[in-house]
């Protein structure tokens, strides 16, 4: 799920950087602090919007630079167990695919994709279905439920989805599924009526 986080901290802008309005960098600063981390209350930390910074800092003595506090709001992305997803698969292995989900790749594995024999094949980047027939391959598009959400205390993500529930999986079994709930039952045919008991 993709949020806009208030955040607040204390930036150290260095001398460099004094010529600049103190907006600009504490933002730069914060970029370079925020963007492209993972935090385990906000998740993946997309990138800083905007700041509003104290004029008044402090200086501390054999310091050149100068210390702000800063109130910022940034762009972030935290998964969310059992939340629904769009995605687009990225890469085939032999073990599934990883689809790319806002910020991170989700790995769906082939026994969460369908009730069906599967065949990876690395090579053509597909994913085949022995008896129904249907395939994913990299740029499918897919609605997925979040199963598992690892997050790391360094740069890594860890996301597992399904799509082994209804109207799940690539778009066009999902438009299949909706036509069939769609459409009126089947007539079923007449059950022969039974003889005439013996008097």
């Amino acid at each position: 799920m993709f949020s806009i986080s208030t955040l607040t901290d204390v930036v150290r802008v260095p001398p460099k950087l004094f010529g600049e309005s103190l907006r600009k960098a504490a933002i730069t600063i914060l970029r370079e602090k925020y963007e492209s981390m993972i935090n385990p209350e906000l998740g993946y930390v997309i990138m800083i919007m905007d700041t509003k910074v104290e004029k008044m800092g402090k200086i501390i003595a054999g310091d050149g630079g100068t210390y702000h506090r800063v109130e910022f709001t940034a762009l972030t992305f935290y998964p969310k167990l059992q939340e629904i997803v769009r995605g687009e698969i990225v890469e085939i292995t032999d073990f599934g695919a990883f689809v790319r989900i806002g910020a991170t790749d989700a790995l769906l594995h082939l026994s969460q994709i369908m009730d069906d024999y599967l065949k990876s094949d690395v090579k053509s980047g597909m994913i085949l279905a022995n008896q129904s027939g249907r395939s994913m391959k990299i740029g499918t598009m897919l609605r997925a439920r979040i199963t598992a959400v690892s997050l790391g205390k360094t740069a890594a993500m860890k996301v597992g989805i399904t799509c082994r529930q209804p109207f799940l999986g690539a778009d066009e079994w999902i438009e299949e599924e909706i036509k069939k709930a769609k459409s009126p039952p089947a007539p079923q045919a007449e059950k022969p009526k039974k003889a005439a008991e013996a008097k």
